[in-house]
């Protein structure tokens, strides 16, 4: 058996001198080359740099305070945990912030380009309003000049010529009608060309050209219009308006007719009327219509109308009022709609107010060609009558002048005060901001006048950082004014 020897003291110190020897050897190779790690996790340089920020004590150097020290292992390794995660934290919101700052780029251009699509097209609308402005003042001029000329020859040739008064309205008739008829059909107002007041007008001109000799076809045209034609410059409201082709024409329409009647039937000279209008001079001289027998004559040619225009107008183009096409019948429904007679009207069922309409209508043309006897045996109360007519149709022009153009032209002020106020400062003294953060700098200045930028900048202080500091995020908002040149 063999015994193992004992350890002297001598031996003791060689050992611990060539332990002290390998561990100087060791921590001279470990200084010269880099510590050898196990984990392949640990190969990233964030904790590389950890680790040696931890500064390991070397073993020969350990003291009990180092190992009571390493009991904090834990703690310091939350800390790093935690600086690990503020960092990952910065590195999301950077990423956050760059896509977000390119979103907002991209919005800003594609704002921008919006904005100056929709400027452009409003200066486009604008020079194309302008130059029809600038069109229809030249045509509401020559409209003034004619208005106003036709006013001076017609009160001439009524009161020096009335032999020729019938020859001056044929020859407007044949400029006016082929006018109303083009602006009408192009406004879709074409069904109001079958109205009554055309009718006494196509009366009138074949009882002058055609049918000179007709007792009952004149006392049907004098009747309509001295009753419905002339009645109606006050219910349709007919004004005397120079400078507008339309209210002329309408005016012309509903006035001329008993203005030319009245010529023919008082101012004539009885021979030249028995000769050129014997129709008039029998029934003035020498068979005397009364009332009676005026509103029987009258009654035939306006029953013919009114049926006509029934079943042409009514019924044939029932799906074309239905979608929004105009007729005298919707239009007054419409504009009486708040008076007594337009409210029993609409009481009614649908399928009986357009025969409510026309026996209305009818009753109506009853009570105007009342007093027909009156103007056709009078001179003074007829020429009364038709300076009342022409006195109406001034008042209207006033208040269309006055009111209704004038309205007008405040309406439009208005409308442009608004929209220079939309784009001028706020009652805070700021400009209103374009959408999304707009600028309008590299707008061209020939196109929209001067554009003001204005920066407002706005901090918000959120959730302090772990190091004491606190998260800050600023807003920069970019606002424009832009007044319209």
């Amino acid at each position: 058996m063999e015994h193992e020897s004992t350890p002297t003291p001598e031996g003791n110190r060689e050992d611990f001198q060539d332990l002290d020897a390998q561990s100087s050897n060791e921590s001279t190779a470990s200084s010269d080359s880099p510590r050898p790690y196990r984990s392949s996790s640990f190969h990233s340089s964030s904790w590389l740099d950890l680790v040696e920020d931890l500064d390991f004590t070397p073993l020969d150097k350990l003291t009990m305070f180092d190992v009571l020290g390493n009991l904090a292992l834990p703690q310091r390794l939350e800390k790093i945990n935690k600086s690990l995660n503020l960092k990952k934290h910065r590195e999301k919101v950077k990423a956050e912030y760059t896509k977000q700052k390119e979103r907002v780029i991209k919005r800003k251009d594609q704002e921008l380009d919006k904005l100056r699509a929709k400027y452009t097209k409003a200066l486009d609308e604008l020079i194309v309003r302008w130059n029809d402005t600038a069109a229809v003042s030249a045509r509401e001029k020559i409209s003034f000049v004619v208005g106003v000329s036709n006013v001076f020859i017609t009160g001439f040739l009524a009161g020096g010529y009335p032999d020729w008064m019938h020859v001056w309205y044929s020859l407007q008739l044949i400029y006016f009608m082929p006018l109303r008829y083009y602006t009408y059909h192009k406004r879709g107002y074409h069904y109001f060309l079958a109205d009554l007041c055309y009718f006494v007008n196509v009366l009138l001109f074949l009882s002058i050209w055609v049918f000179p000799n007709s007792r009952r076809l004149f006392i049907s045209t004098y009747c309509l219009s001295y009753g419905n034609n002339a009645w109606a410059i006050a219910m349709w409201r007919n004004s005397l308006v120079f400078h507008s082709l339309d209210k002329v024409t309408s005016l012309f329409i509903h006035i001329m007719p008993p203005l030319v009647l009245h010529c023919l039937v008082h101012q004539l000279d009885p021979v030249y009327q028995a000769v050129r209008f014997p129709a008039i001079s029998r029934v003035k001289g020498v068979e005397q219509y009364g009332l009676g027998d005026m509103i029987l004559y009258a009654t035939i040619p306006y029953a013919t109308w009114q049926i006509s225009y029934h079943f042409m107008i009514t019924v044939r183009r029932a799906a074309q009022i239905k979608a929004g096409r105009p007729t005298s019948f919707t239009w007054l429904r419409r504009s009486y709609a708040k008076t007594w007679i337009g409210k029993f009207v609409l009481m009614l069922p649908e399928s009986l107010q357009e025969f409510a309409f026309m026996m209305i209508q009818y009753c109506y043309a009853l009570l105007t060609m009342s007093p027909c006897t009156i103007w056709f045996y009078s001179k003074g109360t007829s020429a009364i009558f038709i300076t009342c007519l022409g006195l109406w149709s001034v008042y209207n022009g006033a208040t269309y002048y006055i009111d209704v153009f004038g309205k007008r032209f405040q309406k439009e002020l208005e409308e442009l005060k608004k929209e220079v106020a939309k784009w001028q400062n706020t009652p805070d003294g700021k400009a209103p901001a374009a959408p999304g953060g707009t600028a309008t700098e590299d707008i061209p200045t020939e196109k929209l006048g001067s554009a003001v930028s204005t920066t407002t900048e706005s901090m918000y202080v959120g959730s302090k950082r772990e190091d004491g500091g606190e998260v800050r995020e600023r807003h920069i908002t970019r606002t424009t004014t832009m007044p319209v040149s």
